[in-house]
C-alpha cells in the first residue's frame, strides 16, 4: 500500500509544471494601473511584459476584490518582476492577492502575487487616497 501511495504522490508531481533554475526566463512587467473602491475594489490598466530573450507581450490587467476597502488610486510607472516562468504565456491568468493599505495623496505600493508556480512582485508610485483590507484577483490578459 505504501509503494502504491509513492507511485501515485511521484506521478501527480511529474504532471505539475515545474521551471529548472537553468530554464526559467528573467521577465519583468511595465504598468500602470487605476482604480476605486467602495467596499467592492476595481482597477484596471494595460501593461508589457519583456523577458531577457527578447519576447514581448502586452497586457490588459483587471483587479477585482472585496472586502472593507473605500478609495480612489493610480499607479504609474508601475514594475513587477517574475519568477517561475519557463515561457512568456506563462504570465497570462488570475493571480491570488491579499492586502491591506493606506494611502493619502502620494504613496507607494508594493505586492506579490501568485499563481501556481509563478509569482509577480509588483511596486509602484500612487495618487489619490485609499484605506482598507480586501481579497482580490490580479488578472493578466493579452492585450
Amino acid at each position: 500500500r505504501a509503494l502504491l501511495i509513492a507511485c501515485f504522490a511521484c506521478g501527480t508531481s511529474a504532471w505539475a509544471p515545474q521551471v529548472r533554475a537553468e530554464d526559467a526566463l528573467d521577465c519583468h512587467l511595465s504598468f500602470n494601473l487605476e482604480g476605486w473602491s467602495v467596499f467592492y475594489k476595481t482597477a484596471s490598466g494595460t501593461g508589457m511584459v519583456s523577458c531577457n530573450n527578447g519576447d514581448r507581450l502586452p497586457v490588459t490587467i483587471v483587479s477585482r476584490g472585496g472586502g472593507l476597502t473605500f478609495g480612489k488610486s493610480r499607479i504609474t510607472d508601475g514594475v513587477g518582476e517574475f519568477t517561475g516562468i519557463a515561457n512568456i504565456r506563462d504570465v497570462l491568468g488570475s493571480y491570488a492577492a491579499a492586502e491591506a493599505h493606506i494611502g493619502a495623496v502620494r504613496s507607494r505600493q508594493v505586492q506579490v502575487v501568485t499563481k501556481g508556480n509563478v509569482s509577480l512582485a509588483l511596486k509602484g508610485k500612487g495618487d489619490g487616497w485609499d484605506i482598507g483590507v480586501s481579497l482580490a484577483s490580479f488578472t493578466l490578459k493579452p492585450r
